[in-house]
């Protein structure tokens, strides 16, 4: 049976690399990043692929074997209450999310906090979804 708020938390995720596609700012912020991570929205898995700084790959799992370097965790709810326009405190921040326990932080965490201020960018990228203001 299919959760609904998965589902709508799967499809904003679903649509990060059209979102930060043309964020000239965000590639340069994260220029000396390359790697593989984790993100689950729920039970829904998505391989993002970095290179230099640019989102160059996303994919729905689950994949077999499929390697990452880290992984963020949470639940849809917790996705869609800090996709918010003006989220909540507690829910403004991936840091904040994994202190409240409604995150969780696996793996590698060096090139997460080596590059913290561009995935925190790029995992918000889906707010301006439910702002309504796309660009």
């Amino acid at each position: 049976m299919s959760d609904p708020a998965e589902d709508d938390a799967a499809a904003a995720f679903a649509r990060l690399p059209d979102l930060v596609a043309g964020d000239a700012w965000l590639a340069h912020r994260g220029r000396h990043l390359t790697t593989e991570c984790l993100v689950e929205i729920g039970a829904v898995p998505f391989y993002a692929g970095i290179v230099a700084g640019r989102l160059v790959a996303i994919e729905r799992g689950p994949r077999l074997m499929h390697a990452w370097r880290f992984a963020v965790r949470a639940p849809a709810a917790a996705w869609l209450a800090f996709w918010q326009p003006l989220p909540a405190p507690g829910a403004h921040d991936l840091l904040a999310l994994v202190k409240r326990g409604s995150m969780r932080l696996e793996g590698d965490l060096a090139p997460l906090m080596a590059n913290l201020q561009y995935f925190k960018d790029l995992l918000a990228a889906p707010r301006r979804l439910f702002a309504g203001a796309v660009r």
